[in-house]
């Protein structure tokens, strides 16, 4: 089997690409990177071979071709690429402003589509998306929604994947913790809550439904392991994994929505005060709405109706981390505090 993986570069896409490998599946990893630069994030995660177009480990039987593309501003084609029997897009725009999203959430998913629709046949395009987009209220949203609809609507083999939070946007906070400085939190801590799920058990989730019949044709909302958890009790697990008190300070939600709205006024003049008007639109999206599934009837985001899968949890991956005394392993773009 040929699997495309667009994205491969990301913390997603690694992990895909790392699980169809684990299965013996011949990996074509996509990215705006290098091959050389692919080559050393994947010896980073120890699942690459000194070269690039073939990877033979005993736990890692699959082949895998890197290739350097920027689909966010060209299309591909066959010439590129070569014949698959299914593709995987986990694309998504690292800064969820509007030029972003358009970019990268449905252009460049487009370009993936209208490859996938010149192949003589494709098994499945799975498309990895978010839960978030059952609520939309942000530009990022709605070009997800505006592709799932695109492809919902097309001839090709179809599975949509919408995971809940990942760990590494719950954990921007090591260092503060680290520091002696306060957990912050929205409210009282207890205005949202989540069933994250980790990189590897998505991966698997993802590898399990690209050739199920079962998801064929379906959109899947998926979390990790239970309960789910509020920001305070993310923050007394992550205080305690750390081995320090337990001190919070509350921060207005409301607050983003005002500083968006003084700087929307100032968005005809200067795109980047309209970048920074959305950023804090999202921020209080998130710290308003839980990642849960929604219940329109009722109004409200039910916890059991979300569904669980994998094994690894929240606490486990703190653990990591704490045992890492150095760095908490994460970049800017997984922190909106520090």
């Amino acid at each position: 089997m040929r699997v495309l993986v667009a994205g491969s570069s990301g913390t997603v896409g690694m992990a895909v690409t790392r699980a169809l490998l684990q299965r013996g599946v011949h990996v074509v990893a996509l990215s705006r990177y290098s091959p050389e630069h692919m080559q050393s994030k994947l010896s980073e995660q120890r699942y690459a071979n000194t070269t690039l177009s073939a990877v033979a480990h005993a736990d890692m039987p699959g082949r895998l071709h890197c290739i350097q593309h920027d689909i966010s501003q060209t299309s591909l084609t066959n010439r590129d690429i070569g014949t698959v029997d299914a593709l995987v897009s986990c694309l998504s725009s690292r800064s969820g402003a509007p030029d972003d999203a358009r970019r990268v959430d449905f252009e460049a998913n487009v370009r993936l589509l209208d490859y996938a629709a010149s192949l003589s046949q494709i098994g499945r395009f799975l498309l990895v998306s978010a839960i978030c987009v059952q609520k939309p209220k942000l530009a990022f949203q709605h070009e997800k929604l505006r592709f799932e609809a695109l492809l919902r609507a097309g001839d090709i083999p179809y599975t949509i994947v919408r995971p809940t939070a990942y760990f590494k946007s719950l954990s921007g906070q090591v260092e503060r913790l680290r520091a002696g400085k306060p957990f912050l939190m929205f409210g009282d801590g207890e205005l949202t809550a989540c069933k994250p799920i980790a990189d590897e058990d998505l991966a698997q989730y993802i590898a399990d439904g690209l050739t199920s019949a079962d998801t064929l044709g379906r959109v899947l909302p998926i979390g990790g392991p239970g309960p789910a958890l509020t920001p305070k009790q993310q923050g007394r697990l992550l205080a305690a994994t750390l081995n320090v008190p337990f001190k919070s300070r509350s921060i207005n939600p409301d607050w983003f929505i005002k500083g968006a709205g003084l700087l929307d006024r100032l968005a005809p003049l200067s795109k980047t005060m309209h970048r920074r008007a959305e950023f804090l639109r999202i921020a209080h999206y998130y710290a308003t709405e839980s990642m849960l599934c929604w219940d329109d009837e009722q109004g409200s985001y039910q916890t059991d109706a979300t569904p669980e899968f994998g094994e690894r949890t929240l606490a486990q991956h703190y653990a990591q981390l704490a045992a890492n005394a150095e760095s908490s392993g994460l970049d800017s773009s997984h922190k909106l505090f520090s």
